[in-house]
């Protein structure tokens, strides 16, 4: 693939919700542009995006995907991003690098949440998006309904650019609103035909709204519009490009992904109006305050934005060029850890087709292999020139479950494999819980968290399971005791005495407060660490379910000692066998983890958010317009990440972050107590 200057550049981000249509879309583009001589299907497995094994098993994508064409002298990066909200991490990354977002729309089901959530990463990102009406060839689909619903979500800056043809329900061409040209076909080969007069009064409604959509972009356009005067098609051209590439104009097309309508003049418009590469790239100096502004000639600056795993290729590191150029068997400073890097061979990249190149030039997008410390959102410059980029901002994980081995002395290939996956996908975290010796897995959801251990069993050949993960319980007492603790043992020779009585009691504290109150001698001062260090030990399991002890406060007020038998280790094991008797008579009560709960949702389904957290024995603490404050038990919010998904058609979503420790209610204590016994005995 030949070199582009930046100018015959177009960074396109596919975005969209499930089943919208994106690798259909970006499949047919591909195929019109004679970049693939294949026409995949998403059911059969063979598209160019989704190669992935998990992929084709799933029939979902998982992964953002570059797809490099060429059209109409211009070459256009599709990056073909998820749909389901566990990748969310993907389509920030693709997002990030794309100046403008292209998003699919079923005709048959109109706006969804994942359209809603597609424009807003757009317009966090203050990229033009460009909105394509798919599934036009479907008999229920309807297009005035669904640009209805576009403008009513999104204003009115939304502009139908083409239109279908209907005979009888079905398909059979194309209007060019914004030129007022009819198109005749329904696949890949669209021509010139007459407008229908029937046509004619049933686009009014769409030119009315171009004259409105247009007129905001300028003053003149405005006075016009008010006097009633047409516009030229050169004043309509220049505004449209003006509009879009501004965000004061988002362009519908319609067509059909599967058969290729319409697809052509949404290429069109893409080489038209679409943003290029902006000239100019704003970074920092690292470690200092200093902004630094890079024109697309001065020297490099390219951010990485995405990482792959491969067992067999090794590590491949994607990017996209802001400045300068990227050079085959040259040197290059990562700006984010402040090691220098050898660039090897580069590569254009088509799905998994890696077509070799000796540059990289500004306002593209390319990949390398096998840079040793460079990972996703690190910035790569020239030597002596460091420029770090703004990084990419991925969501946080939401659900944890716990890694399970299967296989004995896997642990060092599951923990190798889990961290390489964590390169290649920022949202998962891993962490190893000490107290409960689970190793934790997060991520955005279950379905991604499925996905990551099939990958770990495809790539690196280890097989685990997740299960639920331990809850972090603790106990303490609730009353004041007095007990003795004696350790006796004579059986000839040197013997072993330890005496004690210690006072327990609530404390204030979390950890063990110790004190002494002996007096005369009862117990000498140098067996008293000795009695501390018993107690310590023994409070990191409780008397009820095994559970370490807090706020327990333990006062040593008498004893005796044998001036032979005496030992530390003697007033240890006392100090041990007063402890167990003493917390068995004090009250024990098992205390539960609670977190602080914010969920953030749609007015409409607060009643039902409500309800859930009450089912979770939840404590609503506050409530804001979009917005309900809770406190709740962490053991009932494993899967909450799921479930709120669910009952928010995807809308809704939370932070949640440990709060303190309260006593568990007397039923769901007895449970836990009894599951404890039962993994005792087992």
């Amino acid at each position: 693939m030949k070199q582009y200057p930046m100018e015959n550049i177009r960074n396109i981000c596919l975005v969209s919700g499930g089943h919208a249509g994106k690798t259909t879309l970006g499949e047919v583009c591909l195929h019109m542009a004679g970049a693939s001589d294949r026409w995949g299907k998403v059911a059969d497995g063979n598209t160019v995006s989704d190669f992935d094994p998990e992929e084709i098993k799933r029939t979902i994508s998982i992964s953002t995907a570059l797809l490099p064409f060429e059209w109409n002298g211009c070459k256009i990066n599709m990056l073909d991003t998820p749909g389901y909200f566990d990748f969310a991490g993907e389509a920030m990354e693709g997002i990030r690098v794309a100046d403008a977002a292209l998003i699919p729309v079923s005709g048959k089901s109109g706006v969804s949440v994942g359209t809603e959530k597609a424009w807003n990463y757009a317009q966090e990102r203050g990229i033009p998006s460009i909105i394509f009406i798919n599934k036009m060839d479907d008999e229920n689909s309807g297009y005035t309904k669904v640009v209805e619903q576009l403008r009513e979500c999104f204003g009115t800056a939304v502009m139908p650019f083409v239109a279908p043809i209907k005979v009888d329900g079905k398909l059979t061409g194309f209007v060019d609103l914004v030129h007022k040209k009819a198109k005749n076909g329904t696949g890949i080969e669209l021509t010139d035909c007459d407008m229908p007069d029937w046509l004619e009064d049933g686009i009014e409604k769409f030119i009315d709204m171009i004259k409105e959509t247009i007129a905001v972009t300028e003053d003149s356009l405005m006075e016009k519009y008010f006097a009633g005067e047409d516009f030229t098609q050169e004043e309509i051209v220049k505004a449209v490009k003006s509009g879009v590439r501004s965000g004061a104009i988002v362009p519908v097309f319609c067509g059909s992904a599967l058969t290729g309508g319409g697809v052509s003049l949404m290429l069109d418009a893409i080489v038209k109006y679409m943003p290029m590469p902006a000239d100019t790239v704003e970074g920092v100096v690292p470690g200092k305050d200093e902004i630094v502004e890079l024109s697309a000639n001065d020297s490099l600056s390219a951010l990485v934005f995405k990482t792959v795993a491969d067992p067999y290729v090794g590590k491949m590191s994607y990017f996209r060029v802001f400045s300068g150029s990227i050079k085959a068997d040259s040197q290059v400073l990562n700006a984010s850890t402040g090691e220098t890097e050898k660039i090897g061979k580069l590569y254009v990249v088509r799905g998994k087709k890696q077509i070799e190149v000796s540059e990289i030039t500004a306002g593209d997008i390319g990949a390398v292999a096998k840079l040793a410390k460079t990972k996703t959102g690190h910035t790569l410059c020239a030597p002596g020139k460091a420029i770090a980029l703004e990084g990419i901002k991925f969501p946080t994980p939401a659900m944890s479950l716990a890694v399970k081995t299967l296989e004995k002395g896997d642990e060092e290939k599951i923990g190798s494999g889990l961290h390489k996956l964590l390169d290649e996908d920022p949202t998962l975290q891993l962490q190893n819980n000490t107290e409960t010796k689970q190793m934790l897995l997060s991520g955005l959801g279950e379905q991604h968290l499925e996905v990551t251990v099939s990958k770990l069993k495809a790539k690196f050949g280890v097989s685990v399971e997740l299960i639920e993960p331990k809850v972090a319980y603790r106990e303490t007492i609730r009353k004041k005791v007095k007990v003795e603790g004696k350790h006796k043992k004579q059986s000839g020779g040197h013997g072993q005495f330890g005496h004690v009585w210690i006072e327990f009691e609530p404390g204030e504290k979390p950890e063990l407060e110790f004190a002494e109150q002996i007096f005369g001698g009862a117990v000498p001062k140098n067996y008293f660490p000795a009695v501390e260090k018993g107690l310590q030990e023994c409070i990191a399991h409780g008397v009820l379910a095994g559970y370490p002890v807090v706020n327990l406060k333990a006062t040593l007020v008498d004893g005796s000692y044998h001036p032979v038998d005496s030992s530390e280790m003697a007033f240890k094991v006392a100090a041990s066998l007063a402890y167990k008797k003493g917390l068995e008579e004090a009250g024990p009560v098992l205390l539960e983890p609670v977190g602080h709960l914010e969920v953030h949702v749609p007015d409409s389904y607060m009643g039902d958010i409500i309800g859930d957290v009450n089912k979770r024995r939840g404590r609503v603490l506050g409530m804001n317009p979009g917005e309900l404050i809770a406190e709740v038990p962490m053991g009932e919010m494993t899967k909450y990440a799921t479930d709120l998904r669910s009952i928010t058609q995807g809308r809704g979503d939370f932070t949640f972050t440990f709060e303190r420790y309260e006593e568990a209610p007397s039923n769901i204590a007895q449970k836990i107590i009894e599951e404890a016994q039962k993994n005792k005995e087992d």
